[in-house]
Parts: C-alpha cells; sequence; structure tokens
C-alpha cells in the first residue's frame, strides 16, 4: 500500500480564541501535486503553518511519509523532508542570493532524488547565477519568486509546500513559475501548492482539496471536477 507523502488527519487549528481550521483531513500522494484552494481566509496558509510546525494544532495530526511530526519543532520537520516556499516570499533581504541559498543547505534524508546544489538551483534559474552576488532586496519580484523557491530545494525536501507563488507577479513572470512546478512535480517531488487563483491549479494538480471557512468543502480531481460540472462559486467566488 502506498505511503501518502503529507496527511492532515482531523486538524482542529486556533489562533487565540478564534478557530480557524474544524477538523481539516486531507493527503498528498508521492510524486503528486495537491492543489489547495479556498478564498482570502478560507484556511490555506493555516495548513501550511500547521505542517510545518510553526503553529500546533489543538487536535489531530501531521504525518510525512507515515511518520507523525505532530508536535516537532519546524527545525525537526524540515528534517524529515518538509521545505515551504512561504506567502510573501520572505527570503533574507540582506543577504546575497548566494547567500540566501547557502543558509538553507542541507543533506538529503535518502537518495531516491537526485540532491539539490547551487549548482542546480542556478541550472534551474539561470537569472540567479547570473546576481549571485546581488543583493537580494535588488532583485524583481519575479527573481525573488525564483530565490525563495530555489532556497527551499537547498533543503533537499521530499515534500515542498508552496504557499502563493503566483501573488503579485506580472502574467509572464507567473508563468514561468508555473513551469518551473511542473518540472519540480516531473522530477518525483511530492508539492501541496496554495493558490487563490484555481485556473493556474487546475491544469497542474492530481488532486484538488478546497476550504471553505476552516472547513474541507471539495476533495477531488480536475477532471472529476469537470465532468461533475461543479459550480464551485460559492467556495471560490467567480472566476
Amino acid at each position: 500500500m502506498a505511503t501518502d507523502a503529507l496527511a492532515l488527519s482531523n486538524v482542529d487549528a486556533y489562533y487565540g480564541d478564534s478557530h480557524v481550521l474544524y477538523g481539516v483531513s486531507f493527503a498528498c500522494g508521492e510524486a503528486k501535486l495537491l492543489g489547495l484552494l479556498g478564498r482570502n481566509g478560507a484556511g490555506k496558509s493555516t495548513c501550511m503553518n500547521v505542517t510545518m510546525g510553526l503553529l500546533a494544532p489543538r487536535s489531530g495530526e501531521v504525518s510525512v511519509f507515515g511518520q507523525v511530526v505532530t508536535g516537532l519543532s519546524p527545525e525537526m520537520i524540515a528534517a524529515r523532508g518538509v521545505a515551504l516556499v512561504p506567502q510573501g516570499r520572505r527570503i533574507f533581504k540582506s543577504l546575497t542570493v548566494r547567500e540566501n541559498l547557502a543558509v538553507a543547505a542541507r543533506k538529503p534524508e535518502n537518495g531516491k532524488h537526485a540532491p539539490w546544489t547551487e549548482d542546480t538551483v542556478f541550472g534551474m534559474f539561470p537569472r540567479l547565477r547570473e546576481r549571485h552576488g546581488q543583493i537580494a532586496a535588488h532583485l524583481s519580484g519575479g527573481e525573488q519568486q525564483m530565490l525563495a523557491i530555489g532556497r527551499a530545494l537547498m533543503g533537499n525536501p521530499r515534500v515542498l509546500l508552496m504557499d502563493e507563488p503566483s501573488e503579485g507577479l506580472a502574467p509572464q513572470i507567473v508563468a514561468e513559475v508555473m513551469a518551473t512546478i511542473r518540472k519540480l512535480k516531473e522530477s518525483g517531488l511530492s508539492i501541496v501548492l496554495v493558490e487563490q487563483n484555481p485556473k493556474l491549479v487546475f491544469d497542474i494538480a492530481d488532486n484538488i482539496v478546497i476550504l471553505n471557512t476552516g472547513h474541507v468543502a471539495v476533495v477531488s480531481t480536475p477532471s472529476q471536477l469537470e465532468k461533475e460540472g461543479v459550480d464551485l462559486t460559492q467556495h471560490l467566488g467567480v472566476f
């Protein structure tokens, strides 16, 4: 029986007294891409924070390739093979491109995939190679997003969480970022892609989970949703 790369099981999460996730369960298979969709405030980023150990769930558990990681520190979860490309990029703006990559470098836990190194990241993002000595704050928005992805890859993850990677980018750069995500999926990486724009996700995802006010509203595949003609406007708005 195949083991899910990442699974959330009956997760309840709070910010202070505010209940934001209600019994959330979903799973991303190995070498699959799961699209996690929903309106603003639906709980998408909270799922990422719980997965990375940045927010402890009140109940439920998170597992990575069958190993429960609930309650572990973010550093320990990263060591289990999970990396996050955070919303807003959050690169180290006072460091150079090369320094941003170096601080995140981690040896792979197993030899299943070719390891990510500075050279392989530069191979995927040639513009970062050209700007390797440049202070990250001086990069364009698209280059900063590439750096955020490259920095996550330097941790040699088995599961990559991507929180709104298209946010604030010009359409041409969005297309480049999505092409990169497709290549990463084809390399065998398991990916959870959080997006507000469903059109970007439906073309690339194996499975779709839609959150609505902290609840799982839909679990399906792009083709099944299209076949059934499900009206998603109540969950996602008009698109």
